[in-house]
């Protein structure tokens, strides 16, 4: 017995029901003529393999199978009404179920049915007769042997719902039921002639509209080979017209173009408005609206580029196969904004041209430095004079294609303006759930940037406002180790600067001591942007030499650096091999990088006033003071030094603006080395920031930092506990050099600091 469960289809006791075995993939093969099988009802349209017991009506009905075609149609002849009493789905989504006949609480005169039916077919064959095939309708019609078996043939096409089609089935009288039949049938006839009359009285309208289209077709088919046989003649309206048809621009650029072109057909070529008119016609049907295909991309060949374009940045380069391979799974551009964050000459913009190159897209670069104006972001309405695109359609516009890789760069330098803010404009433009429907005011219609692959660089995060930070993914850019940035001067800086200055590479030759002692002595940046500098200097004054016929190669010595380059060697702070009491070594992040510095402490006999110098901003001027509460509360039996003295402190380099809260263990140290008189080991470095409570809170940087510490000769370094996962970030080489130390408290920090100091006294 077959158990068939279907939705939206009319069961009618003395009826028929048509189905295919496609659409019930296990019975496909099962089928065989003369079966017994019962229908089943669905409440709501469901896959059978989410279906449970309760999606099925109470009620379904009992037929044979009596045709089988060989396309798999099958007709079941429909007996008696059934009760389905149980019902029940294992595992595999097969239905068993226990039936009980439903028998009709009444009978239907069979002279009053197949007058009904006489009458309704009657109906039927007027309503065939506005049909082709007429001939085929009536004789099929004519074949029907009761008002059930017209209702099923007729239900097909019958707009009346499922719970309409159940509620037939469910009458248990007879009669009602042939009443609800006969009512669904002439319904459906009746409506099905108001629509076929209204088809008709509308058919001459229609043919003079094709007609008048036909026409228009005809004579621009005729303007088409005039323009064809002379080009010359071809028209700007013209050429607008045939553009806006093959763009495929969205309704609502479409209409805005065809209501420009329009105004541009009656202003004429002596209007002052025809420029204005002209340029933004070229400019929105010079754009990309069609969207552009997700090519598969090989990873292999992705990574492959990335590695040969960029030494180092493993971390960056991870993230960014991993987006590529999201956007192979998807076939289309999918994940987060990302936001390269670090100092300059790390490789941020740089390593936007490499993506386009693996993705095999467009690269596009829109600064954003000193961006003042919203218009600059969104553009200015055509109503203003001189109105032009902002700088992300214009990007769009210049690269030809709907999904370039966009890098918008120093997006930290926005600022606002009386003229708005930008930053609150790139809300819409960074945000994958808005920006499918980015309106420039200059184009006033809805361009999809969601294919676009946007990529923003900033040295900082503190200028960058909370909300547009919230909508990117950020990527730390922690620069280059000296080992790193000699592999990258040998393999990349300066083969291209060789071959941007015309030399041959066995003209030149540049040791890697040569190297080492630029990267250590001529720059002072985490990045590469000052090391590529000075290998452009240096290859300039060997394209001197070689020009005035020097024949053998150019070979650079240590002692012709400081004239080749034109500079003197940058200073980079060394710790001392003994320190004295009061002077601690700390550890700084700047906007080129890591940089250790010195808090120096001292008592002058006074009245207890604070002095603080260094040029210093609040937030350290704050943890001066929260330093000097903590050692008071530490040392009280050294309160009375307070008292009597004034209490000097200074960070050197005054003419440099200093702030942040990470030199507050520094300042903390130093003023209890200076209490206590016990000098603390230069070759120590810390970094964090302090609380009331004597806790050492976690700080920014932490890579930059450690770099400095070890340029500077440092041996070991505390850093706050919090910190310590973020020591995954830190070059291994980094880490080798020095022994890292992570403190909770303050108290820690002078606890292992004596112990340190005595160990090594001990040691000397």
């Amino acid at each position: 017995m077959l158990i068939v469960p279907v939705y939206n289809k009319q069961l009618i006791p003395e009826g028929k029901i048509y189905f295919q075995t496609s659409e019930f993939k296990s019975l496909a093969g099962k089928v065989v003529k003369d079966e017994k099988t019962v229908i089943i009802q669905n409440r709501y349209y469901q896959k059978r393999e989410d279906m449970t017991e309760d999606n099925y009506y109470p009620i379904g009905a009992v037929g044979i199978v009596s045709e089988i075609s060989s396309d798999g149609y099958v007709v079941v002849d429909l007996k008696n009404r059934v009760n389905i009493d149980e019902l029940s789905i294992d595992a595999d989504h097969n239905i068993e179920l226990s039936i009980s006949k439903r028998p009709d609480s009444d009978k239907v005169d069979e002279n009053d049915d197949q007058e009904r039916l006489e009458r309704l077919k009657t109906d039927a064959r007027d309503l065939a007769a506005r049909f082709r095939f007429a001939g085929f309708i009536n004789a099929f019609i004519d074949s029907m042997t009761s008002v059930g078996e017209l209702l099923s043939a007729l239900s097909y096409w019958m707009k009346n719902t499922n719970e309409d089609k159940y509620a037939i089935i469910a009458e248990d009288s007879a009669q009602k039921r042939l009443d609800m039949m006969e009512k669904v049938i002439v319904e459906y006839i009746e409506v099905t002639k108001v629509t076929t009359d209204a088809t008709s009285a509308q058919e001459k309208e229609y043919k003079d509209m094709y007609r008048e289209a036909a026409i228009k077709k005809q004579l621009e088919y005729l303007q088409k080979e005039l323009d064809e046989m002379h080009p010359e003649n071809v028209t700007d309206i013209q050429r607008f017209e045939e553009k806006i048809k093959e763009s495929g621009m969205n309704e609502d650029a479409r209409r805005e173009a065809e209501k420009v072109l329009g105004r541009l057909k009656r202003e004429g070529k002596n209007s002052s408005e025809t420029g204005l008119l002209y340029d933004y016609l070229d400019f929105v049907t010079g754009l990309a609206w069609k969207k552009q295909e997700s090519d598969f991309i090989d990873l292999t060949e992705a990574e492959k580029i990335l590695n040969e374009d960029h030494y180092g940045l493993e971390k960056v380069k991870k993230r960014i196969i991993q987006q590529i391979a999201v956007m192979n799974l998807k076939r289309q551009q999918s994940g987060s904004i990302l936001l390269f964050v670090g100092a300059p000459g790390t490789g941020k913009t740089s390593i936007g041209k490499s993506i386009a190159k693996s993705l095999g897209r467009e690269y596009v670069r829109v600064s954003l430095g000193g961006v003042r104006d919203e218009a600059d972001i969104r553009g200015h309405r055509r109503t203003y004079i001189g109105a032009m695109p902002g700088r992300i359609m214009d990007g769009i516009h210049k690269s030809g294609v709907s999904n370039p890789v966009m890098v918008l760069d120093e997006i930290d330098k926005l600022s606002a303006s009386y003229n708005g803010d930008p930053a609150s404009a790139l809300l819409e433009v960074l945000d994958p759930e808005q920006n499918n429907t980015f309106t420039d005011h200059y184009m006033n219609v809805p361009y999809d940037l969601s294919d676009v692959l946007f990529i923003c660089t900033a040295n900082s995060l503190d200028t960058i406002p909370e909300p547009l930070l919230n909508r990117m993914e950020v990527i730390n850019f922690t620069g280059y180790t000296g080992a790193e940035k000699l592999k990258i001067a040998k393999d990349h800086l300066l083969p291209k600067s060789l071959k941007a200055m015309g030399i041959e590479e066995e003209k030149l030759i540049v040791s890697d001591e040569i190297l080492e002692t630029i990267i250590n002595d001529y720059t002072r940046e985490t990045g590469v942007r000052g090391l590529r500098k000075r290998i452009d200097a240096l290859c300039r004054g060997a394209a001197v030499m070689i020009a005035k016929g020097h024949d053998e190669a150019v070979e650079i010595s240590k002692e012709q650096l400081r004239t080749e380059l034109d500079m003197r060697p940058v200073r980079h702070e060394s710790v001392p091999d003994e320190q004295k009491c009061g002077v601690v070594t700390g550890m700084a992040w700047t906007s080129v990088g890591g940089e250790i510095l010195y808090i120096e402490t001292l008592f002058t006999k006074g009245k207890g006033n604070l002095i603080i110098t260094g040029k210093l901003g609040d937030v350290m001027r704050e943890s001066a003071q929260i330093a000097v509460s903590l050692v008071k509360s530490m040392f009280p039996d050294r309160a009375k030094l307070f008292e009597e003295n004034d209490l000097h402190i200074h960070v050197p380099d005054g003419a440099v603006p200093k702030d942040g809260p990470s030199a507050g263990i520094t300042m903390t140290l130093a003023l209890a080395s200076l209490v206590s008189e016990k000098a603390v080991d230069p070759h120590i470095a810390m970094t964090g920031e302090v609380s009331l409570r004597g806790l050492v809170m976690p700080i920014g940087g932490l890579p930059e930092k450690l770099m400095a510490a070890v340029r500077a000769g440092v041996r070991t370094v505390f850093i706050p506990v919090d910190n310590e996962e973020d020591l995954i970030d830190v070059a291994d080489g980094v880490k080798e050099k020095l022994e890292i130390v992570p403190v909770k408290s303050v108290r820690e920090v002078l606890e292992r600091a004596s112990i340190l100091k005595d160990r090594l006294m001990a040691a000397g």
